[in-house]
């Protein structure tokens, strides 16, 4: 016990090491139940040991965290070797751990004992239920079923330890209890704005949360009734951030390449960086490293400035060059990608495999300061931010209409997409209703690229969550729990193995880009050689380790393996 409450605060001392507050660790002999659970700082300080698990920011050192995966399985990239499916069940590891569930249980327990006022135990209890909701959503996006615990175990607790996995709606129906409980307890200000746990955070990670299970519950399980459900509960969370009026949209760049979000009316939550103290890498892969390039089919998503789709617009200059490429589009491609150069293999030492460099993460007041290069980046990172709530606002009504919820509705638009949409700089025409079709000022449309098993309104609002998020760490899931990791079979969707249209005849002979087209000396760049084939459906869950289900057996107990596994 004295080692796990040592080492969540030396947790607490890596994400907040700038606080004067945390720059002293008690003696480890001191730390006992006895000792530590007697004032609501301790408290404080126990919780911080969560933070580094479940707001990673951009990483620290040599990482950018979730941001900028250039290497994910998606079809955002387009890598010189695309990553693979999960083939093989891993013999340990694989992320089947149940340490942050019982953590979050001991945090829950001893909160209980703290001599503090009823409304400071029901706050904390409110933190340590919303950071167990968010080890089990963790879980269950990855398993599936697992074994519920809602109290701390101990080693002799073997029937616990060693019982079966419990189903994921009676699993993901007791994460719901933890959101709402920490949604009407915990405190609206507590600690330091923007850093720490407050009602608002357990607010818009709830639209997260149950925006994925919900359309899970749609698409994967024809669970109608759970997926209405769960969709409410995140369009609920959703429309009471957006509701309180504390939240508002400024540049879109600004929120992740500021020095300081202290002051930005976007973030609800942020990881605080300082140079010398906590620093990340991003920004140097955003500027001088060689990057995984942007997919032809993620340029192709935004739209053009009319706010149609580039294939219907007659504002589309076409992709031959830059400069018809970023010409006349949705403002935010220009505050994503670099707009002016293609940065090409064998011409610049900070080429993109695809020809399309993004430079959302780079800011340019430091970019060629020690403190703009390698691992030395301090700018700050959005946890979580108001852009994403108001596209799951979005969405779930969107997704809760089509499960017997009430209709989408303008108002419904005009409260999340349309806000994003009237972003200073961005000013798309909005997005609105003709009956269940999209339309921008008064021209009704489809895009024809659309998927066709997708209604309309809805491509169009996974549209503008793609291209609001972009390179956040998203896709990946969206695609999970929409059930489309089809998307990413680069031999069926060609373009999301295509870059930027090239002519080497445009290059002097000495100095021709190292690239393959797809025409032979003119057309699109193919970063890979290699296909990746979406074939095995079972990869939607992730294989429970090997030592888990021998342990299991070793315990005279089973352990089920996920399907297809």
């Amino acid at each position: 016990m004295k080692t796990k409450i040592a080492i969540a605060i030396f947790f607490s001392l890596t994400f907040f090491s700038c606080e004067k507050d945390f720059l002293e660790t008690p003696p480890q002999d001191l730390l006992t139940d006895e000792t530590y659970w007697t004032k609501e700082e301790n408290v404080r300080t126990f919780s911080y040991g969560f933070y580094t698990a479940y707001f990673t920011g951009y990483g620290s050192g040599n990482t950018w965290g979730n941001y900028f995966t250039g290497q994910s399985l998606n079809d955002d990239f387009a890598p010189f070797i695309p990553t693979e499916y999960t083939k093989n069940v891993p013999t340990t590891g694989g992320g089947w751990t149940f340490t942050w569930v019982r953590k979050a249980n001991l945090f829950i327990d001893r909160v209980q004992t703290v001599p503090m006022p009823e409304e400071a135990i029901a706050h904390w209890t409110g933190v340590g239920r919303f950071f167990r909701g968010m080890e089990y959503f963790d879980l269950v996006k990855r398993f599936g079923d697992v074994p519920w615990y809602s109290r701390e175990l101990i080693e002799t607790d073997l029937e616990e330890l060693y019982k079966g996995r419990d189903s994921r709606a009676m699993v993901m129906d007791s994460v719901l209890a933890d959101f709402r409980y920490a949604a009407e307890h915990v405190r609206l200000e507590d600690g330091k704005e923007g850093l720490t746990v407050n009602k608002d955070v357990v607010l818009a990670f709830m639209s997260r949360v149950f925006l994925f299970e919900g359309t899970w519950q749609k698409y994967h399980n024809n669970n109608a009734a759970k997926a209405a459900e769960y969709l409410e509960a995140s369009k609920w969370a959703a429309g009471q951030i957006i509701n309180s009026g504390r939240y508002a949209l400024g540049d879109y760049r600004d929120v992740f390449s500021s020095l300081s979000l202290a002051s930005n009316p976007e973030v609800i939550m942020y990881r605080e960086y300082e140079p010398g103290v906590l620093t990340h890498a991003l920004m140097h892969y955003n500027n001088n490293e060689p990057q995984t390039g942007p997919s032809k089919d993620v340029i192709e998503t935004y739209l053009a400035e009319d706010g149609l789709p580039i294939e219907i617009s007659p504002l589309y200059q076409g992709d031959h060059g830059i400069e018809q490429v970023m010409a006349n589009r949705d403002p935010r491609m220009y505050e994503t990608f670099v707009s002016d150069e293609l940065r090409l293999n064998g011409i610049a030492g900070n080429y993109s495999t695809t020809g399309y460099a993004t430079h959302k993460f780079l800011n340019e007041s430091i970019k060629d300061a020690p403190e703009g290069s390698l691992s030395y980046n301090p700018t700050d990172a959005p946890v979580i931010r108001y852009g994403e709530v108001l596209i799951n606002y979005a969405e779930a009504a969107a997704e809760l209409a089509t499960v017997g919820g009430p209709a989408l509705t303008d108002r419904d638009l005009n409260m999340s997409v349309n806000v994003l949409r009237d972003r200073v700089g961005v000013g798309l025409p909005h997005l609105q209703l003709e009956g269940d079709q999209p339309s921008v000022n008064g021209v009704t449309y489809t895009d024809p690229d659309k998927d066709p098993t997708v209604p309309s309104v809805i491509w169009e609002i996974r549209r503008e969550r793609r291209v609001e998020l972009i390179f956040e760490g998203f896709r990946l899931d969206d695609l999970r729990r929409w059930k489309k990791l089809e998307y990413t079979d680069t031999q069926a969707n060609q373009d999301i193995n295509r870059g930027a249209w090239v002519n080497l005849a445009d290059y002097p002979e000495k100095n021709k880009p190292d690239v393959k087209l797809t025409e032979g000396t003119q057309g699109y760049i193919i970063p890979s050689p290699s296909a990746r084939v979406f074939v095995d459906p079972k990869v939607y869950l992730s294989p429970i380790p090997l030592d888990q289900l021998t342990l299991y057996r070793n315990n005279g107990a089973e352990l089920n393996q996920n399907p297809g596994w």
